[in-house]
């Protein structure tokens, strides 16, 4: 990557994947080089993705660095720039800045079982969590991925969940907020299922991403169960916008979230002002 923080590597769409109507996934590779190595990041950064002449915003990184064959982007169309990269084919150009922020601890979660919950396209940064985790399987315990979207139809990732499933002590628990005549699994909002779950809070770390407020029901029911703030894991991406700390939209009292965070536990979101 470039020693230049404010300028953009180019890279190369390699292929793109559709997950819904509206969310599609992006492989690419930064440009003069085979992708291997070059970008070097780690679970839970973000990179600034851009095309030139529209913009740019960051965007979580949903694969996982212990598979560095390819960068990938899974992202909702939303706004001016993520409808240009929707528009965008394979072997077209993007630029790509980063990684930026912190990342999950995974290191300190070794020998501890994880209790992992996302809401829509919230399963893109913890996607490269799971993904990570199964590549290192026996240094972690027991696997809860607990997923929920608005319907069967915005559940992302779906081509995936049977290579999930059948991964070593993971379970996989599905729930939509409103189901149809095909849905066979549970129907409710994902805070409610995860207290119908009922997940142990011995020697488990519990991480969340998704909309706001789904996380801010997700951590109430993580205390219920008697989740410690030291063992709740959350993100607050959604913040961010130039992700190096000039811009100040992300800033909460002395944090900017794209420095400090956007990974944070509770414990230290409980320290910081009110926002």
């Amino acid at each position: 990557m470039s020693e230049n923080i404010y300028l953009p590597c180019m890279a190369t769409i390699q292929s793109m994947r559709p997950e819904t109507i509206d969310v599609t996934t992006f492989m690419v590779a930064i440009d003069g080089s085979d992708g291997t190595g070059k970008f070097e990041y780690k679970s839970g950064q973000f990179a600034e993705v851009s095309v030139l002449g529209v913009g740019e915003a960051p965007i979580s990184i949903s694969s996982s660095p212990t598979r560095p064959e390819t960068i990938e982007f899974s992202i909702r169309r939303v706004g001016e720039l993520t409808n240009a990269l929707h528009e965008l084919e394979p072997l077209d150009k993007i630029g790509i800045r980063g990684p930026f922020g912190n990342f999950f601890p995974l290191e300190e979660m070794e020998g501890q079982n994880l209790l992992i919950i996302g809401g829509g396209i919230g399963l893109a940064p913890l996607r490269s969590v799971i993904l990570n985790v199964f590549d290192n399987r026996a240094k972690y315990g027991k696997i809860d991925i607990i997923y929920g979207a608005r319907s069967p139809q915005d559940l992302v990732f779906t081509s995936e969940y049977e290579e999930w499933q059948e991964v070593d002590n993971t379970r996989l628990h599905l729930t939509v907020d409103r189901g149809d005549e095909e849905w066979k699994g549970n129907v409710g909002l994902v805070p409610t299922f995860l207290k119908e779950i009922n997940p142990s809070p011995e020697n488990t770390t519990g991480i969340t991403c998704g909309p706001p407020i789904m996380i801010k029901f997700v951590i109430e029911a993580l205390h219920e169960l008697g989740f410690s703030g030291e063992h709740i894991i959350t993100t607050l991406e959604r913040r961010m916008k130039c992700g190096v700390g000039k811009c100040g939209r992300c800033n909460i009292g002395n944090k900017y979230v794209c420095l400090d965070g956007p990974v944070f536990t509770l414990k230290q979101l409980e320290e910081m002002p009110s926002d």
